[in-house]
C-alpha cells in the first residue's frame, strides 16, 4: 500500500513526464532527422480505439514518402505525401524509435503497443500508452485542420508572431484563474500541467490569480516567463534521443514535482495542492506572499 508521501511522488514523476511542447518540439526534429525522405511501408495498428479517423483510411499512408515533419500544440504531425499521421499523446502516451524493428506485428490488444510505423529503411516507431485510461489517439488526415482538437488550438506561444499585446488581449476581461487559462489548448497552445506550473514560479505569481486582474506590468511578466520558460526547455531537448526526454523533462523542473523539496530561488518548501486528476506545485514565499494555498483534497479528509 503506498503512504501519502509515496503516492504523491508516483503521481509527481508521472504527471511530470506528460509530453508538452517542448517535448514534443524535440519529437518533431528528431523524426525530422531520421524519418523524412524514407518511405512509409507499413502501418500495424495493435489497438483499434486508437483510430479517431476512418477517411482516408490509415493503410493509405502505405508506400508514401515522408515528407516534412510538424507540431500543432501538443500534436505530432508526419506529412506523408500530402497525407498527415497526426498522433496526440495525452498523459501515458510515448513514441518509441527503433533503428530496426520486427517484422512480426504486434498482437493486438498485448502490452503497451498501440501502432507501429515502419519506414523502408527497416527502421521505425511505436507510439505506446501505459495504464488504463486510454488517451492516446491516431489521425490519418488531408489537413491537419481536420482535427478538432488543432482546429480549436489558441497561438503558438513561441511563434514569432505571438506578441505581448496578443496575450494582453486574450487575458482581458478573462475572470479564469492564470493556472487554468495556461493550460486551456483554445487560449495558448502546448503548455500543460508542469510548465504552467514552472511559468508561474518564474513570473512569481499564485496560480489562483485571477487573469484579468493583472496589470500591464504583470502582462509583460507573464509573457516573458512564458517565453522564456519554454524557449529554455527547447533548448535542453534538443538533440536528445526520444527515450531521454522524459528524464531531462524531470529534471528541469524547479517546483513541478518537487513537493517537499526546497525552493530553488529561496529556499522555502515546496507545496502542492491535489485535485482529483492532478495537482499544481508552487513556492510560497516566491508565489503568494508565504501563505500556503488550502489543499481542497485534504481539507476535505480533515473535516
Amino acid at each position: 500500500m503506498d503512504t501519502p508521501g509515496n503516492a504523491r511522488a508516483s503521481r509527481s514523476g508521472q504527471t511530470g513526464q506528460v509530453p508538452e511542447l517542448p517535448e514534443v518540439q524535440a519529437l518533431v526534429d528528431f523524426l525530422a532527422e531520421r524519418a523524412v525522405g524514407h518511405v512509409l511501408s507499413r502501418i500495424d495498428v495493435a489497438s483499434i480505439s486508437v483510430l479517431k479517423t476512418f477517411d482516408p483510411p490509415i493503410t493509405s499512408l502505405a508506400g508514401l514518402t515522408v515528407t516534412g515533419t510538424a507540431r500543432h500544440g501538443k500534436f505530432l504531425d508526419l506529412d506523408v505525401d500530402g497525407l498527415h499521421l497526426i498522433t496526440h499523446l495525452s498523459r501515458a502516451g510515448w513514441l518509441h524509435w527503433r533503428d530496426e524493428l520486427p517484422a512480426i506485428p504486434p498482437k493486438p490488444g498485448k502490452g503497451p503497443i498501440a501502432l507501429r510505423v515502419h519506414l523502408d529503411s527497416g527502421a521505425g516507431f511505436d507510439l505506446t500508452e501505459a495504464g488504463t485510461q486510454k488517451r492516446l489517439a491516431v489521425y490519418a488526415v488531408r489537413d491537419p485542420a481536420d482535427v478538432p482538437g488543432i482546429a480549436r488550438l489558441g497561438p503558438d506561444p513561441l511563434a514569432d508572431n505571438f506578441t505581448v499585446d496578443q496575450f494582453a488581449e486574450l487575458l482581458a476581461g478573462n475572470r479564469t484563474q492564470i493556472k487554468g487559462l495556461l493550460r486551456d489548448q483554445g487560449v495558448i497552445a502546448g503548455i500543460g500541467n508542469a510548465y504552467s506550473d514552472e511559468i508561474l514560479h518564474v513570473a512569481k505569481m499564485s496560480p489562483y490569480r485571477l487573469a484579468s486582474s493583472l496589470e500591464p506590468g504583470d502582462v509583460q511578466l507573464l509573457y516573458d516567463s512564458i517565453r522564456d520558460t519554454l524557449t529554455d526547455a527547447v533548448v535542453r531537448a534538443a538533440g536528445l534521443q526520444a527515450g531521454e526526454l522524459k528524464t531531462e523533462k524531470k529534471l528541469g523542473m524547479r517546483v513541478h514535482g518537487r513537493a517537499g523539496e526546497k525552493c530553488p530561488v529561496c529556499g522555502d518548501t515546496v507545496r502542492e495542492v491535489s485535485f482529483a486528476t492532478s495537482f499544481l506545485d508552487y513556492c510560497p514565499t516566491c508565489q503568494t506572499g508565504g501563505k500556503p494555498l488550502a489543499d481542497r483534497r485534504m481539507s476535505r479528509l480533515l473535516k
